[in-house]
């Protein structure tokens, strides 16, 4: 299944319409989502927030827009939030909600299975004081993306809901990857995002929809949410086009993600089987980290270009780290020949010679 002949590993964004989306856009009732009135856009905003245990659901273009829509919703200017140090929110959003939302961030260390501990953001809470900003929001990430795909539980999610609400505060969860942590679990997506306040996820990543995530919550957040969509340029009008793409992504994409973590689990293997590899964290979801060894006498920036000349993409995530990323695109074989690139790219014997062709030994 791979794309143009080349296995793209950097990320499931590279994912692209399957034929089904492609015939459920090409056919789909549009109508001005500004007014209301598409309903291919109303239905995929009611089959969200069913699925997620809300009361209504709001389109966005993307899941950076749709956090910061539910950031400039539930706070104000001054407000702080608490959030991972390894939060997408901060790590990879141009600190949107400091720039546009005056907001600022209260960042804690993320724990090696993605949670902040409870003590931390019980402590990190402002008290009621003229000299402090007014803390607002606790934000999580499921799945954490810079901790590897890690999975935040059920419980878990409780627990800092139960604590955020006890002191006043909202719960928002970047949910880009919810549905890969439900799988991961085996649990319906609505146990991970029920107690929450609002939720993003993506329709482009793992489920691979060409475009567009759903911020959900109640009617009286999305209603706030829908002035902020529109302050921020996303009124999209016929966006049914983009909605039923979705529809057949909620429908279809969703009850497969289990099968690219099965191939993550494999590719990681194979990878730890190399000679100068080794995988860098647990690999829960569809998310590889791995790392090349000190005395390897090449960086992870040369490893991805040697793989590249093989026709497998992947990216470097720092100096000698490297995260792969399996989707839908991918398959099982695809992912042995991955380990079998990524080997002879490692081998004394590469030669740097623009080859055309990937090697297949499996």
């Amino acid at each position: 299944m791979a794309l143009n002949n080349v296995i793209d590993l950097r990320s499931d964004t590279l994912t692209v319409p399957t034929p089904a989306m492609r015939e459920a856009m090409a056919t789909a009732e549009v109508g001005d989502d500004v007014f209301g009135e598409d309903p291919t856009v109303n239905r995929l905003q009611e089959m969200a927030a069913a699925m997620l245990g809300h009361e209504a659901a709001l389109l966005v273009s993307s899941g950076t827009q749709g956090n910061l829509t539910a950031m400039l919703s539930h706070c104000q200017r001054g407000d702080e939030i608490i959030c991972g140090e390894h939060s997408h929110i901060y790590y990879y959003e141009q600190g949107g909600m400091a720039v546009v939302g005056s907001i600022l961030p209260r960042t804690l260390p993320n724990q090696p299975d993605g949670t902040l501990a409870l003590d931390a953001i019980e402590h990190a809470i402002r008290p009621d004081d003229q000299h402090f900003p007014i803390t607002r929001m606790i934000a999580l990430e499921n799945t954490n993306n810079r901790m590897g795909g890690a999975v935040l539980s059920p419980e878990y999610t409780k627990q800092v809901a139960d604590l955020a609400h006890s002191r006043g505060l909202k719960l928002h969860i970047d949910g880009a990857r919810i549905f890969n942590a439900a799988a991961a679990l085996n649990v319906p997506v609505r146990e991970l995002t029920q107690h929450a306040d609002s939720v993003t996820f993506c329709l482009s990543k793992g489920l691979s929809a060409p475009i567009g995530s759903v911020l959900v919550g109640s009617k009286a957040f999305i209603r706030k949410a829908f002035r902020a969509r529109k302050m921020l340029g996303s009124g999209m009008r016929q966006a049914g086009i983009i909605a039923a793409a979705g529809i057949v992504a909620l429908e279809q994409m969703t009850a497969r993600l289990s099968q690219d973590h099965a191939h993550a689990r494999l590719l990681a293997e194979g990878i730890d089987q190399i000679p100068g590899l080794r995988v860098a964290m647990a690999v829960p979801t569809n998310m590889v980290y791995f790392d090349v060894d000190a005395a390897v006498p090449f960086d992870a920036a040369e490893l991805c270009r040697r793989a590249g000349q093989l026709r497998v993409k992947i990216n470097p995530s720092g100096p000698r780290r490297i995260r792969a990323v399996l989707h839908v695109w991918v398959s099982r074989e695809e992912t042995l020949e991955a380990i079998q690139v990524l080997a002879h790219a490692m081998s004394p014997a590469f030669v740097s010679n623009g080859m055309a062709t990937r090697v297949k030994t499996y």
